[in-house]
């Protein structure tokens, strides 16, 4: 499928998902306030992490190999069921874990002791969030746009009707027990409209564990280990040290801002996902990878680079209309927030081309170094120059790992080039 067809299709996924959360946005700025803001984004990254830990990870391996094995669906039925025997028992474990640590997490985390038992709820819907995260990867491999966006729509109405409601009702509280369920409800849609499907059976996701899938999955799973590790814990530090140094207000200033990037930016980051990601792993040469490269690029920039001119124009009248007057002082992010919008999506677009090339030395190393550089950053920075440091340290890491990406592309066309040419003598 095109890629701009593809981005048509998801884009109306994307369209009812960015409408959700803006309606969610505004019943949780107006129930939870800045604090409460701070409070979820730190749970949403310890959800994320514990997804991760149990079987998340292969997903992207999931997608890539299914897509790779086009032709051979039983190699990609080995997958699957490898990928589904390790999750599920992943999920189990860490299920077990964290009934254990709920309540020093909650300490840790949230600040508060009284809201333990949303990780009991974290526990319990874990194996129904790890199967819906494989079969979405499975679906995202087999270039079934019709079903993703669908799941997705659905997805994007079930979060905002269950957050909304349960927000209403039980504050800050009920806001992260939906968190927990929305996925786990979200799986039920999945697995009904997917059912339908001739290249779909019950059998093919049950079966012993695969050798040669595993070594195969092994390599993104550590690929998908090392993102869902250090992007959500970086998060995490960094929000604890404004909450430290500046207050949880200010920390919920810095999440509502990253939150606004986060919505307008789906379409983008989606198709990244869903086009780009299995064509990458379709790719033989130099020559049609640098097409693909210019192609996105030109698809892509000008979107992100439109729609971070609007919203900065547009920013008071945002502001008000997602957030509240409380969220106001968060104006003096927007600048330099959307500037590394930019950048960051400029990376991207080249730092895909290590999933999708399986280059899995290089991607552990640049996600752990500029982890640690955003962090450290942020820890100059916001002490030079306050709230608004933490905005210019996202600038400057994603500006020089925008440069790395371009140096360690160049390299791996030059090794493809050179491939090339040896098999032709």
């Amino acid at each position: 499928m095109s890629l701009v067809k593809t981005s048509l299709l998801n884009g109306i996924a994307v369209a009812v998902k960015v409408a959700s959360a803006l309606v969610l946005n505004k019943i949780l700025a107006v129930y939870v306030g800045p604090a409460g803001y701070a409070i979820i984004g730190q749970f949403q990254n310890a959800v994320s992490i514990v997804v991760s830990l149990a079987g998340g990870v292969v997903a992207t391996g999931v997608t890539k190999a299914t897509a790779q094995h086009f032709d051979d669906e039983a190699k990609q039925h080995a997958v699957w069921q490898t990928a589904i025997r390790f999750s599920l028992g992943a999920s189990l474990f860490a299920a077990v874990i964290l009934l254990f640590v709920g309540n020093s997490l909650a300490q840790w985390l949230l600040h508060r002791s009284d809201m333990s038992s949303v990780f009991v709820w974290l526990a319990f819907t874990l194996p129904a969030m790890a199967a819906n995260n494989l079969l979405m990867a499975i679906v995202n491999g087999k270039k079934e746009i019709s079903i993703y966006v669908a799941a997705n729509i659905f997805g994007s109405l079930v979060s905002m009707l269950l957050t909304g409601l349960l927000a209403y009702m039980f504050g800050l509280y009920g806001a992260l027990v939906a968190f927990t369920i929305n996925p786990a409800v979200a799986m039920l849609s999945t697995v009904a409209m997917v059912g339908r499907r001739d290249w779909f059976k019950t059998k093919f996701l049950w079966a012993k564990i695969n050798r040669n899938a595993l070594r195969e999955l092994a390599g993104f799973g550590l690929m998908g280990l090392t993102t869902s590790l250090t992007v959500p814990v970086t998060y995490m530090l960094i929000r604890n040290y404004l909450g430290a140094n500046l207050g949880l207000t200010a920390a919920g200033y810095w999440q509502a801002s990253w939150k606004i990037s986060e919505i307008y930016l789906m379409l983008i980051t989606t198709t990244l996902t869903v086009y780009y990601l299995p064509r990458l792993a379709e790719i033989k040469t130099a020559e049609e990878l640098k097409t693909e490269i210019y192609k996105v690029y030109g698809f892509v920039m000008p979107i992100v680079v439109a729609g971070a001119v609007i919203i900065y124009i547009l920013r008071d009248f945002i502001i008000q209309t997602l957030f509240t007057p409380d969220f106001l002082p968060m104006r003096e992010l927007f600048s330099w927030q959307l500037t590394g919008d930019v950048i960051k999506i400029g990376a991207f677009v080249l730092a895909y081309i290590m999933l999708g090339r399986a280059m899995v030395k290089l991607f552990i190393f640049t996600e752990i170094v500029f982890c640690v550089s955003f962090f450290l950053l942020t820890w100059v920075f916001v002490s030079k120059w306050g709230l608004q440091g933490v905005a210019i340290a996202y600038v400057v890491n994603y500006s020089v790992y925008w440069g790395c990406m371009v140096y360690i592309v160049r390299n791996e066309m030059k090794k493809m080039k050179n491939i090339a040419e040896a098999k032709s003598i």
